[in-house]
């Protein structure tokens, strides 16, 4: 996603994965201290309903954050009335929600191209770099079976405000089996949460998918492939795949949500935003 914060800033230590074929294990007590960034959500959501999220301050102040960041690129709002716009300009970090956010990232696609979507997704989250970050980034994650493992097992849990619940799951990546994929059961973007609340294929595409691939792919070095599934909302996330260009890639020729999006095009055969 749009955009997404790039979890290898928060070097932490990635959590345990459960190994394929075991029972995971009893649920504990989460510690005080370095506690993963979570937000509760119940099960996901039928096809075509949302999913209910209790996002606490932390989770609202990484959405007002990077929300703010795109209000640099995104049209303006319908005129509101005076007493609105004041509380609105006042409104701190931790007041956003994830509405909002998904708000300023439908204003971000208005009047712009697909290629000028990609673009401002790309100068938000670098902007939200120190200085030198991607080289950095390079130095210590090279493009390794480690490096996409380990990238894997952080996205769980520091992308879990953003994208909704997932795990770290077994992909082939060049004929060798790793534990660099993530599978996002029901993207809280679209078939994340992201996609989910915006219903919007264009948006998924343009202002994550796309994106997100190009960012750590060009940017730090680290190949990753987006992998959405619109039938039923989850997205697959494989570290160390190179993508395919967006022409060869099956999300090319997705058709609208008619039901689910409110900028949709039933009657165009793939959606008006990924031309």
């Amino acid at each position: 996603m749009a955009g997404a914060l790039p979890m290898e800033l928060c070097f932490a230590a990635a959590r345990a994965v459960t190994p394929a074929g075991r029972a995971p294990p009893t649920p504990r007590k989460r510690r005080a201290a370095g506690a993963a960034v979570r937000c509760a959500a119940t099960a996901p959501a039928p096809m075509g309903e949302k999913t209910e999220y209790r996002d606490g301050p932390l989770e609202r102040a990484f959405m007002g954050l990077f929300a703010r960041k795109m209000e640099k690129y995104a049209t303006a709002k319908k005129k509101q009335p005076p007493e609105l716009e004041k509380t609105t300009a006042k409104k701190a970090v931790w007041d956003w929600d994830y509405e909002s956010f998904v708000d300023v990232s439908r204003r971000v696609m208005v009047g712009r191209t697909r290629a000028q979507q990609q673009e401002a997704v790309r100068e938000v989250l670098l902007s939200m770099l120190p200085p030198g970050a991607p080289e950095q980034f390079k130095k210590l994650f090279p493009p390794t079976r480690w490096a996409c493992e380990f990238n894997a097992a952080l996205t769980v849990p520091f992308f879990h405000w953003l994208v909704g619940p997932s795990e770290v799951i077994e992909v082939e990546v060049d004929g060798v089996k790793q534990k660099s994929g993530v599978l996002i059961k029901k993207c809280r973007i679209g078939a994340s949460r992201y996609l989910e609340n915006s219903g919007c294929v264009g948006m998924c595409v343009n202002m994550c998918k796309i994106p997100t691939q190009d960012f750590f792919t060009n940017e730090f070095g680290l190949p990753l492939t987006m992998n959405p599934n619109f039938e039923d909302m989850s997205c697959e996330m494989i570290y160390g795949q190179v993508p395919p260009p967006l022409e060869e890639d099956p999300v090319s020729k997705q058709p609208c949500y008619p039901n689910l999006c409110s900028m949709s095009t039933p009657s165009a055969p793939v959606c008006p935003k990924l031309q």
